[in-house]
């Protein structure tokens, strides 16, 4: 699926506000309501996964957070990755390289029971490496694509 210069203006209004009015778009972009629509809905299971909400966690009470690197043995992988894909303090997982096989963003109330998840994955599994790398504060996030020049981005 091609994305066109139309889509792009429509997506970076979307990064900003996924909630924003359609009118209020069509505004700021000089699109037909209709052509918006449509193009959301063609796009939509395409390249726009799922429209989401980002949260501060501390405010709601969940003042730990940690970006977790791991290199496990070849025989747990599996089973590592269906834990970590069901842990309802995992924010996010990654298969990456380099090296190492899963990065995973875990998010708990507090330090101890953190380091208590990471402990039960050091006893459970044969993880050869960890980093663990824990956050102070978001500087900046989900900005990709979100920005007017985000056209120029695109077909650069």
């Amino acid at each position: 699926m091609k994305i066109t210069k139309k889509d792009v203006k429509i997506i970076s209004h979307m990064r900003n506000n996924s909630r924003e009015m359609l009118t209020k778009i069509s505004r700021k972009t000089g699109l037909p309501v209709s052509t918006i629509f449509d193009r959301i809905k063609m796009h939509t299971g395409g390249f726009i996964k799922k429209n989401t909400s980002l949260l501060d966690f501390q405010a709601l009470g969940f003042n730990s957070r940690a970006k977790v690197i791991l290199k496990v043995e070849k025989s747990d992988r599996n089973e590592i990755k269906s834990l970590l894909t069901l842990n309802h303090n995992v924010n996010s997982l990654y298969r990456i390289n380099n090296g190492y096989d899963f990065m995973f963003e875990a998010i708990f109330r507090n330090m101890k029971d953190l380091e208590d998840f990471i402990g039960n994955l050091e006893e459970k599994f044969s993880i050869i490496e960890k980093h663990v790398y824990y956050v102070i504060d978001d500087i900046k996030e989900e900005e990709f694509l979100a920005k007017e020049n985000a056209v120029q981005l695109a077909f650069t």
